[in-house]
């Protein structure tokens, strides 16, 4: 399921952060992104990241184009593309990303905004809101 669509940044360009791995410091990526092991920092990735279900990422911010968690994350989240979070995930953190997709089981906490709501599949145009004017208190 990883990188299923074609990354925008050459294939060859993916980093792996295996499970024995921790690493105490901030992360810049021009590629792409796997982490089974530990990252205390924040984390830029200009392709695709996948915290595995052994990875455990936790700083102030981590952007990507496309992100997968399976894993710990603890961060203010600024994904571009899609953010998928599966039933063994644990999430704690504000999210902004153009697309979010939750497994049921997950574990989240945090506020969350999307960006596009016509980035996942099945949404065409949504109907429109009407609102109303506040008249200044209850009742009236």
């Amino acid at each position: 399921m990883f990188f299923a669509r074609k990354p925008a940044v050459s294939s060859g360009s993916l980093t792996y952060l295996g499970e024995k791995c921790e690493i105490n410091g901030d992360i810049h990526l021009e590629g792409n992104l796997r982490v089974d092991g530990i990252v205390h920092g924040n984390v830029e990735v200009l392709g695709d990241m996948e915290v595995s279900h052994t990875g455990l990422v936790e700083g102030l911010e981590i952007r990507a184009r496309n992100l997968i968690i399976h894993g710990v994350v603890k961060a203010r989240l600024m994904v571009d593309g899609k953010l998928s979070v599966s039933k063994t995930a644990r999430l704690e953190g504000d999210v902004t990303a153009g697309a979010i997709d939750i497994e049921g089981g997950a574990f989240y906490t945090g506020h969350m905004a999307t960006t596009d709501a016509k980035s996942l599949p099945g949404t065409g145009r949504l109907p429109e809101l009407i609102g109303r004017e506040q008249t200044g208190g209850l009742g009236g």
